[in-house]
């Protein structure tokens, strides 16, 4: 990091090279003091990412406990658990297509959205065991689908903030972005 202090000004740009998970180099910059500003339309896509691997995950995750009779909490830890295998899926698919290989796919998936997934799940599920009757609904109930759309619609209000910051600071799905072209 430089610190140019001529005339009392100090430059906090980083213009350090960095190497990523392919070996080639990329250059940093540092994002202080509102430098570097990301575009609601850029976190708002990386949410709907983020949201389209928990929905599957956590639907079919629903699906199977409910299939198979369990109880509340194992169905919402299949589906919890399924959300975050969903999830990295499409980032490691996306990335390995991209050429990755494996081994630097799987890295790159849990920097992108390891932070993303948590706050998601964190706050659909709160959702869902907020509203009433939503964890008894069965499948076929407009209950069920009503309460996981309305779950799924303020997880993405709450992450899609988070998701902003993080790529601002090149992290989170900033990670990713490289590899989408």
């Amino acid at each position: 990091m430089q610190h140019d202090t001529h005339a009392g000004h100090t430059d906090h740009t980083d213009h350090t090279t960095h190497t990523d998970h392919t070996g080639h180099a990329q250059h940093g910059h540092a994002h202080m003091h509102g430098e570097g500003k990301v575009g609601w339309g850029m976190a708002a896509k990386a949410t709907l990412h983020c949201l389209t691997g928990c929905a599957i995950g956590e639907v079919l995750g629903m699906i199977i406990g409910t299939a198979l009779g369990w109880g509340n909490a194992p169905t919402m830890a299949l589906a919890i658990t399924l959300a975050f295998f969903f999830g990295y899926s499409l980032t490691l698919w996306a990335v390995v297509r991209a050429g990755l290989s494996l081994k630097a796919a799987i890295g790159v998936a849990l920097a992108a959205d390891t932070i993303s997934i948590t706050v998601m799940e964190i706050v659909d599920n709160g959702v869902l065991l907020l509203v009433p009757g939503a964890m008894d609904a069965h499948l076929a109930d407009w209950l069920f689908w009503s309460a996981l759309a309305f779950a799924f619609f303020v997880a993405f209000l709450v992450t899609t903030p988070v998701n902003r910051w993080m790529i601002s600071r090149g992290k989170g799905h900033a990670v990713v972005h490289q590899y989408h072209h």
